[in-house]
């Protein structure tokens, strides 16, 4: 099915609408690669018939799809490396020496923004096992969220093929937190247990969510304009307790967002604490 200017005019807005992705005249070849399928299957002639189609009221299904297709869910276990380790050697021990004293001292909250198929979260996850040797007495929920369906699907059954498992995981790793079911390796019940997913549009209100202590939300905004990306990162930070931690991606930078966006700098990798409260200087 060709696509034509007025087919990537009519797929963009929509696009836009539906998830803040970003797609200019260029981007008729992701269009025909990812969206012929979907407007096969629709019985739509040309894809501006599919965006008329899949604005029609209750049309959710068909909406979840060109989002599918249109959304890279390119994610692997402990991707880019370095904000793990910033994790485990930095903000985490930071914050349970904080909340030392508090009346939860054993709670922690994590939220994996934009989730995929639950690698990050299940990332997350082990860093702490490693960290915390009694970690299954303590209060830990790591929140993923998607806006895809199928990702979400797929992170809540944490089963994963054998070229998914074998992209950033060590073969003691693997041993320790899978268990081998033939074709697919599965997520032990232990580290299964400290995570939830659920799908959501970070274009839509973020109500019931927070408050945070870390939250990872790596190679989303790369793909909004800027106003959306200010928008998104404001109203994240808004989602984190007091001296939170925010990772972003390795290829992004947040210095143009303000002075409440400055770059915390550990393990070669680039953290932000848009809530921290500055210290007292003594009179």
């Amino acid at each position: 099915m060709q696509v034509t200017p007025e087919d990537i005019t009519a797929v963009a807005a929509l696009v836009g609408e539906l998830c803040g992705v970003v797609l200019d005249q260029s981007k008729g070849y992701l269009i025909e690669s990812r969206l012929a399928g979907v407007a096969k299957e629709a019985g739509c002639a040309n894809y501006t018939e599919l965006c008329r189609m899949a604005r029609l009221p209750n049309n959710r299904h068909l909406q979840n799809q060109i989002i599918d297709g249109i959304t890279t869910q390119e994610t692997l276990f402990f991707r880019d490396g370095s904000p793990f380790e910033a994790l485990q050697y930095k903000a985490l021990p930071e914050l349970i020496d904080s909340k030392s004293g508090s009346a939860f001292p054993k709670r922690i909250r994590i939220w994996s923004a934009a989730a995929s198929t639950g690698q990050e979260a299940y990332s997350i996850a082990m860093v702490m096992h490693e960290l915390i040797p009694d970690i299954l007495s303590w209060d830990v929920n790591i929140l993923g969220t998607d806006i895809c369906d199928t990702a979400i699907k797929q992170a809540s059954l944490g089963r994963y093929a054998a070229h998914e498992i074998q992209r950033g995981l060590q073969p003691p790793v693997l041993s320790k937190y899978f268990i081998n079911e033939g074709r697919t390796w599965r997520v032990k019940d232990e580290l299964r247990s400290m995570v939830t997913f659920q799908r959501r549009n970070l274009l839509e209100p973020l109500t019931g969510l927070g408050p945070f202590d870390i939250i990872f939300c790596r190679n989303v905004a790369i793909y909004f304009n800027a106003e959306t990306r200010r928008d998104l990162f404001n109203r994240i930070s808004d989602r984190l307790a007091p001296g939170g931690y925010l990772f972003v991606g390795s290829s992004e930078s947040l210095g143009d967002l303000g002075p409440r966006f400055m770059p915390q700098h550990h393990c070669r990798s680039v953290f932000y604490q848009p809530n921290r409260r500055p210290a007292l200087v003594p009179a």
